[in-house]
């Protein structure tokens, strides 16, 4: 999981917003504790700490006093629409602007992606209604 161009503590971070989204860490279910991170991660208590407390800062997690950190409720929503913004001006967005040079319109790119799905996993792009 160690990603050499990216700090630790933000990928301790979304570690466990992964771990949030994907349904295994539930509202109101108990996030590890720094001290559980560190020894699985083999860092500094310190550093997992520092992307816990991201965590809690961005209202993902919340402590309670002497007994740990808890996923807030709506933390998975307020993930996903954070991953999809960024999805969207990570992906989206410049990929519109080159369809533009390109002369590809809305129905095009539809196309493409239908098409590009159905070669990587024929099975869902067999699904009605769901180009992807």
């Amino acid at each position: 999981m160690i990603d050499e161009g990216k700090a630790l503590f933000l990928q301790i971070a979304e570690s466990v917003e992964d771990s949030i989204i994907d349904g295994s860490l539930e509202a109101e279910a108990q996030a590890p504790s720094t001290n559980e991170l560190a020894a699985f991660y083999r860092i500094n208590p310190a550093t997992a700490a520092k992307g816990v407390n991201m965590l809690v800062e961005k209202g993902v997690l919340y402590k309670q006093r002497g007994i740990g950190m808890f996923v807030a409720p709506g933390a998975r929503d307020l993930l996903l629409a954070e991953r999809r913004t960024a999805f969207t001006e990570r992906f989206v967005t410049p990929l519109l602007a080159e369809a533009r040079k390109l002369g590809l319109g809305p129905d095009d790119l539809v196309r493409l992606i239908t098409d590009r799905a159905a070669v990587a996993d024929p099975a869902s792009a067999s699904s009605e209604g769901n180009p992807l």
